[in-house]
């Protein structure tokens, strides 16, 4: 079968398509014929030989864990009745999803509604997932305020989403017009340009004093100055560090400002919900509440240029790779 490897930490030419013999699944699990591999920015860190958090991997290495497919074999203790069932899921081994087979857990499998493509499918694995946790852990209120960072990826479109759902005012904040243009698209009240010196103070002035809670996917410098505009009583959530790394703020910073913090942490208890959130994410889409973005699709052949364009920040929403 067809694969990508890693064949060692550096940039996109790294990526190298090859091949490899065909996974068998083992007790408890299927093999899925892929048809479409989602990518996130972290990938492409750790491909770098960075983590903002999940363990480096041992080149040579397949990469990717999120795919979507058609199941085609069960091992052994599992339901034949899965086979030719088109799912989602996250590969056993954690990587190995950027290939014509992958190996998943049957408890992993996340059945795909009918009347939603798997590319959408794809998209919402992860961030769907993810974000319907993060919505639910800020516990947005009507007419408040949220700050958005990143507002036109994969995940900032959807919490820009599931914010106006939940009877919030966003802010999307993003760098250039196009993706300012996109945040707008997808329900954002006001967009800001982070790229521009004193976004903050507009999106203090635009809130009339600062956003209840933000969502920050950025870290770094602009994600200190988002804490730094948040309201007194308000939120700040943290899940992402795309700038390299992740925001930090100490309890001493966070009683003196007022605000209540969510660090990064929260993540690590997202991972047994997951596929539960992904079933609920599908379901939305499938009635027509939740629209993923897809920016681009690369030939599996080309992971490498996937990776390109995610770090010169040239996509819009999710990056799929699709067979």
């Amino acid at each position: 079968m067809r694969v990508v490897r890693a064949m060692g930490f550096g940039g996109p030419e790294v990526l190298v398509a090859g091949e490899a013999p065909d996974p068998a699944a083992g007790p408890g699990q299927v093999v899925v014929d892929v048809a479409v591999v989602a990518l996130s920015f972290v990938q492409t860190q750790l491909r770098r030989g960075v983590t903002p958090g999940p363990p480096l991997p041992e080149p040579p290495y397949v990469p990717g864990a999120s795919v979507a497919g058609l199941v085609t074999a069960v091992g052994h203790g599992v339901d034949l009745a899965w086979v030719g069932r088109r799912v989602v899921g996250h590969t056993a081994s954690g990587d190995g999803g950027s290939a014509e087979r992958a190996v998943v857990a049957v408890e992993d499998l996340v059945p795909v509604p009918a009347d939603v493509d798997l590319r959408v499918a794809a998209a919402l694995l992860d961030d769907g997932a993810t974000a319907l946790g993060l919505v639910e852990g800020a516990a947005i209120r009507p007419d408040e305020w949220v700050l958005v960072e990143a507002a036109a990826g994969g995940l900032g479109s959807l919490l820009v989403q599931l914010a106006r759902t939940a009877g919030a005012r966003v802010v999307g904040a993003a760098r250039g017009r196009a993706k300012l243009d996109l945040a707008e698209e997808v329900g954002a009240d006001v967009v800001v340009d982070y790229s521009e010196p004193g976004w903050a103070d507009r999106v203090r002035e635009a809130t009339n004093g600062g956003p209840d809670l933000v969502f920050d996917g950025v870290g770094g410098a602009i994600g200190r100055e988002a804490f730094g505009v948040t309201a007194r009583g308000g939120r700040f959530s943290v899940h992402g560090a795309s700038s390299g790394t992740a925001t930090a703020i100490d309890d001493t910073e966070a009683r003196r400002a007022g605000v209540t913090v969510i660090g990064i942490d929260q993540l690590l208890g997202f991972g047994a919900h997951s596929a539960g959130r992904a079933t609920r994410a599908l379901a939305e889409a499938a009635a027509g509440r939740l629209r993923p973005v897809i920016g681009k699709a690369f030939p599996l052949e080309l992971a490498s240029s996937a990776h390109a364009a995610m770090e010169a920040r040239e996509v819009l929403g999710k990056t799929l790779l699709v067979l």
